[in-house]
């Protein structure tokens, strides 16, 4: 894949958008069908719960109820998981759910690879792509494809909290409030300066521009620059 394919996804300005560059993004890695969950754990409150895909209508017409997603080991596994995973059917018949993979099976469902990624604010990040063909067979094929999903999923991530929450769900303390240099360096960041660009602009060293951009980041609770002005645009900051 290439670098403007993970920047699309990390710069998507809407749902619709994020969710039509996501399914493209694994069409062209041969998976025909993508999920994503984002949820919010909140204190005393129900968890926030937003999801996007294209998940087959017939699968969602047929989906599980609540017991069978107790015995689903990839739902299980999601919630505790820190790196990616595969699953095929051996995986359902190991957990002696193999009733479950032959149902999804039929709706697309026969092997797959699936993460959670943790972020800040208890907001837990879930995705996962699906196919009905089986994964390469080559070690060094395989790595690069979980190599390319991860990366994805990075990206997606912080995209996700921003256009599938209302904004009240952002961080844990409201709207934060940016300094007048962190907005400044925002501003010009907006505008494709480079750090040492926006130093010179700015009266100021590169050193301190990178500071205050990591300052921004940090109250933005993202892990970019470019999330961090997509996001302080969102919360109307720029």
């Amino acid at each position: 894949m290439k670098y403007q394919d993970y920047l699309d996804i990390g710069t998507a300005g809407d749902r619709a958008t994020f969710e039509s560059r996501l399914v493209r993004f694994a069409q062209n890695l041969e998976f025909p069908i993508v999920q994503a969950v984002l949820m919010v754990k909140r204190p005393s409150q129900p968890s926030l719960v937003a999801r996007i895909g294209n998940l087959p209508r017939s699968f969602q017409e047929a989906s599980m109820d609540e017991a069978d997603s107790r015995r689903d080991p990839v739902l299980q596994r999601l919630l505790t998981a820190s790196l990616p995973f595969i699953y095929d059917q051996e995986t359902y018949v190991h957990a002696g759910a193999g009733d479950l993979w032959e149902t999804q099976a039929f709706h697309g469902f026969r092997t797959g690879i699936s993460m959670s990624l943790h972020m800040p604010g208890g907001r837990q990040f879930l995705f996962g792509v699906d196919r009905d063909q089986p994964l390469p067979a080559d070690d060094r094929d395989l790595t690069r494809l979980m190599a390319d999903l991860q990366l994805l999923a990075v990206h997606a991530q912080e995209t996700a909290a921003r256009v599938m929450l209302p904004r009240s769900a952002y961080g844990t303390s409201g709207v934060p409030k940016l300094t007048p240099r962190e907005r400044e360096v925002l501003l010009w960041t907006r505008e494709g300066k480079s750090a040492w660009a926006i130093g010179q602009i700015l009266s100021m060293s590169e050193h301190t521009v990178v500071f205050h951009l990591r300052n921004a980041m940090t109250k933005l609770e993202v892990s970019s620059k470019h999330s961090a002005v997509l996001k302080a645009m969102e919360l109307g900051l720029l």
